[in-house]
């Protein structure tokens, strides 16, 4: 570990840390704009210049420079501040002066950094450069004029997002960020935005919306997929405007999706405000909510438990689902399921279902099995994680199921159950792969257990784990990467049907054979509403989506950013999400629905408060006690050895962009289905 003197401290480093690192780590704050920690070292920008002795008479650039030992860095000086002053003139001789109109405006690093490092005057009175703005796609807004070529943006989407579709083309005054007027394709290309140190890169849905400091900041958890990224809501009034990243290096470390950002607008349009009531001419009508209870009452009341049935979706938070269970443990009934795509998954066994792995854990891994998942659409940041740990070597890829680009290199082995059967026999070249790994991970995705031989493959990718070694030593490489940011939470607490009772599958086949007469619909939507016949639905929700159509009494529930919800993302880490904005109209938070309703069924729940609630479902599961600290799983017995289906494994979206109510009502997310999954180009903007 060197020791070098910054500004006359004494500090001893880490090997291979960068001067500014370890200014950083000294406390001593050095400006930059092309310098990111997580992004490859470009140098361009010049800001970051410190004195250094011994050494070159002159300013040099501490972001490219190895820390090292007997350094003697002055952050301060003389030489120092006339450097970064001109650096700063030079910045801003092309710089446009709209400050008081550009989005970036009380958040940008070149207004903070001006003020605090640059000069207070220009002697700069030629014209400024011009450049015409770019397109690149239905969520990012260019400026051009504003760019200082830091490349940030290039940086990440080659090297996080893995697409090569930002460039620089020219060189010195010509020098232009550009895409030739294509798309940024990568799931994740909004982040570019964050990374933009100027205006030149904005939120073209955001665009003039509002100021930061007009805005209330609420941080909670993204729900839109399993992994439970860590997330801003930013509201004004009672509306939700943007949501940004927040850090936590487990999870998502400072990224987050396309449809995690700019799916919010979704949250105002289509929204459930009132309840309704089905009449007697077969439509819904506005109703009061007495009069909504009295009618699931009087079709509930006096019937036979096996006879009632409920599905949860796959938004809904923790409460609502122990509130709903408790409620179905009143009547009686043992029907009840939160997989609404029929996954074969055991809920007896919590190493079956979990990421056990960990998302971080990904990066220690030497060799991985993809099973029947599309990382890149089901969970991008999981996606970027295999990237990140693929980029260092020596990671081989093997992928059983759809062929997609998953934007780093594998071995397509095959696309379905017979691939899977060589490997789990030994028979196939990748299971010596797995074998001769330190740490090898498999990944099962949902395209391969929900289907009827689900129990089967879950069975065969056991006997992989077990074979290979991925199992042991303090290491767990066996992973199910899940699509639904309720499906392990339900799992935790035993929302699966009980002694007798019947799963999604079954309540659907019983529901079109008319024997359960009642189903209530927690936000469930993706099931195949066709099949529940002449079953009276009660649909409980916050968008009019396809639960709602076919409802006899639709309950207006909250959206995950209008209530406070306990989550568990894909590896079984606890978080809670917070109240951001309030529902619209009548609606109301879940749980606190599914209590009046009890009291209107004759069985009133025992909670009036979600601090009693929580309570109850922390002395019944003690791992909910465990806020952002997953508990390692057993391992254990799970899935059932049998003939797997030859049919090749499938993928469970189709389109990323929309796979939840709350992205089908987003006008954002409909725009980028049309650019990048209809091939139709709207560019309104040429480059040059």
């Amino acid at each position: 570990m060197p020791k070098l003197t910054i500004d006359g401290e004494e500090i001893e480093v880490p090997d291979g840390l960068s001067v500014l690192q370890a200014c950083e780590l000294a406390g001593v704050e050095i400006p930059r704009f092309c310098y990111h920690e997580r992004l490859s070292i470009a140098g361009n920008c010049r800001m970051c210049l410190v004195e250094v002795k011994p050494g070159p008479p002159k300013p040099q650039a501490s972001c490219a420079l190895p820390a090292g030992e007997g350094m003697e860095v002055s952050t301060n000086s003389p030489m120092v501040r006339k450097a970064r002053h001109g650096v700063m003139e030079f910045l801003l001789i092309n710089h446009p002066l709209d400050c008081p109109i550009c989005d970036q405006g009380g958040e940008c690093d070149l207004q903070d950094q001006a003020m605090a490092f640059g000069h207070d005057g220009s002697r700069f009175a030629e014209n400024k450069r011009a450049v015409g703005d770019k397109y690149m796609g239905p969520l990012i807004n260019t400026i051009m004029t504003r760019c200082i070529h830091c490349t940030r943006c290039v940086r990440f989407s080659t090297e996080v997002g893995g697409v090569e579709d930002m460039g620089m083309v020219n060189r010195g005054e010509h020098a232009e960020i550009t895409t030739l007027g294509k798309a940024v394709s990568s799931e994740m290309s909004g982040n570019v935005i964050d990374l933009c140190p100027v205006g030149a890169l904005t939120s073209k849905p955001y665009s003039f919306v509002a100021r930061p400091w007009e805005l209330r900041k609420t941080e909670t958890i993204d729900v839109l997929d399993a992994v439970g990224a860590n997330i801003r809501v930013d509201a004004r009034g009672n509306e939700v405007l943007r949501v940004l990243p927040r850090l936590n290096e487990d999870v998502n470390e400072e990224w987050i999706t396309d449809k995690t950002r700019f799916a919010c607008d979704g949250l105002r349009r289509q929204r459930l405000d009132r309840p309704y009531v089905r009449n007697a001419e077969g439509k819904l009508a506005p109703a009061e909510w007495d009069d909504a209870f009295a009618a699931i009452a009087k079709r509930v009341k006096g019937l036979d438990g096996g006879k009632i049935a409920a599905l949860a979706g796959d938004l809904c938070d923790v409460e609502s689902m122990f509130a709903l269970k408790a409620l179905m443990g009143a009547l009686g009934s043992p029907n009840l399921d939160c997989r609404q795509d029929g996954a074969k998954l055991d809920p007896t066994v919590r190493a079956s279902y979990l990421f056990n792995t960990g998302i971080a854990g990904v990066e220690e891994a030497d060799a991985c099995l993809i099973i029947g998942s599309n990382p890149r659409w089901e969970a991008p940041l999981v996606n970027a994680r295999l990237r990140k740990r693929w980029l260092q070597g020596s990671f081989p890829v093997g992928v059983v199921g759809p062929r997609h680009d998953l934007t780093y290199s594998h071995e397509y082995l095959g696309a379905g159950a017979d691939t899977l059967r060589d490997i789990a026999d030994g028979s196939h070249a990748f299971a010596s792969v797995l074998k001769n790994a330190e740490r090898p991970m498999l990944i099962l995705g949902m395209g391969a257990l929900a289907r009827p031989d689900g129990a089967a493959v879950l069975a065969a990718a056991r006997k992989i784990a077990e074979d290979t070694g991925m199992v042991g030593d303090g290491w767990n490489g066996f992973s199910v990467l899940h699509t639904a940011a309720a499906r392990v939470g339900g799992l935790e607490i035993g929302f699966v049907p009980g002694a007798g009772g019947l799963d999604t599958n079954g309540i659907l086949d019983a529901s079109a054979s008319g024997a359960v007469d009642v189903v209530y619909l927690l936000g469930a939507d993706e099931v195949d509403t066709k099949k529940l016949g002449n079953a009276f639905v009660i649909y409980q929700g916050h968008h009019g989506d396809a639960g709602a159509h076919v409802a006899d009494v639709i309950l207006p529930g909250a959206a995950y950013t209008e209530k406070s919800g306990t989550y568990v993302n894909t590896e079984g880490r606890v978080q809670q999400g917070q109240l951001a904005a309030f529902p619209p109209g009548d609606a109301r938070e879940d749980w606190t629905i599914l209590r009046a309703l009890s009291a209107a069924l004759d069985c009133t729940l025992p909670f009036d408060d979600v601090a009693a609630l929580r309570k109850q479902i922390r002395e019944a599961f003690p791992r909910f006690v465990r806020l952002d600290d997953p508990e390692p799983a057993a391992w254990g017995e799970f899935g059932m050895a049998g003939t797997m289906d030859s049919t090749p494994f499938g993928s469970p979206i189709a389109n990323f962009h929309m796979t939840d109510p709350i992205s089908r009502a987003s006008e954002t997310m409909a725009k980028c289905t049309q650019e990048f999954l209809n091939n139709q180009n709207e560019a309104t903007g040429t480059d040059g």
